[in-house]
């Protein structure tokens, strides 16, 4: 999850950079289907997949809700700071713990309860609602949060019908198909400077999805998940030092107590590690 938050974040970097000279739609479309070169290496893989008519629908389902969130990320992206969209998308971690709680049958510990608790002040924080202006980009990033997170349960309930780089594959596959008549309808002919920092960005995403994805067959969402409340330090630093983003105290208050609570979430794991009590998949302890 940690390998998968610097991927990300390096996402929301070139996106922002690119900013709104492409439509979100044909933006969000180009990365899709440039990253279905790095599905190639997973040719072979693919071929001996044979994934039951539950598993297809699943992934069908999956792939046209998540083309949905990413179009309204790229809108959100090129629009608010990065560290704003980064706070906000915390929205999606908070309904994926609470989700599989609800639909997966997971249960929740105490200290994970406590840890996501204190991670949203900090973003609370960090947002400080009723003083900030409500822009469409914050309503945009509100919305693909929630399906972001119906994605991530999805790709969770996934990882017990197929390996990682099959749901990963399926994903970008989806996608592309659900983000083509959108993009058409708005197309703008890109540059070939554009379409190489999209396929960069294509690349970074495809190492995120695998690394979440490969996390999420190796853990409950309940530990996973708040891992990546790092990803607001990350995005905070790479909005002021590349593009210029205001920092103040608020935002260094909010990113102190998320640390925070991953610093002690993270050592209260590694402790049961050592004891050898930790819990199965599935399980947990108070």
């Amino acid at each position: 999850m940690l390998a998968s938050g610097l991927a990300f974040v390096a996402v929301n970097g070139i996106v922002k950079y690119l900013g709104t000279v492409l439509p979100a739609a044909e933006a969000a479309f180009l990365r899709y289907a440039l990253g279905l070169v790095f599905l190639l290496p997973m040719a072979g893989v693919l071929r001996k997949a044979r994934p039951s008519r539950r598993a297809w629908a699943v992934f069908v389902g999956r792939g046209l809700m998540h083309a949905l969130a990413v179009i309204l990320w790229f809108f959100a992206m090129a629009r608010i700071p990065i560290a704003e969209v980064t706070a906000i998308n915390y929205i999606s971690p908070v309904c994926v713990t609470l989700g599989a709680a609800i639909f997966l049958g997971e249960r929740l510990a105490i200290r994970r309860i406590a840890a996501v608790i204190v991670a949203l002040v900090g973003v609370l924080i960090v947002l400080r609602p009723g003083v900030r202006v409500i822009e469409p980009g914050h309503v945009a990033m509100l919305m693909a949060a929630v399906l972001f997170a119906a994605s991530y349960l999805m790709a969770k309930r996934l990882t017990a019908a197929a390996p990682p780089t099959v749901i990963v594959a399926m994903l970008s596959v989806w996608v592309t198909v659900g983000l083509t008549p959108f993009a058409l309808a708005v197309w703008v002919t890109p540059t070939w400077h554009q379409v190489l920092w999209l396929f960069i960005t294509a690349g970074f995403a495809t190492v995120g999805h695998l690394c979440m994805t490969q996390a999420f067959g190796l853990a409950p969402v309940t530990v996973t998940q708040p891992v990546t409340f790092l990803q607001l330090l990350w995005a905070t630093l790479v909005g002021v030092l590349f593009f210029g983003e205001p920092l103040d105290v608020w935002v260094i208050a909010g990113g102190l107590l998320i640390i925070a609570a991953i610093g002690f979430i993270t050592w209260r794991e590694a402790v049961l590690n050592r004891r050898g009590i930790t819990p199965p998949v599935g399980a947990t302890e108070v």
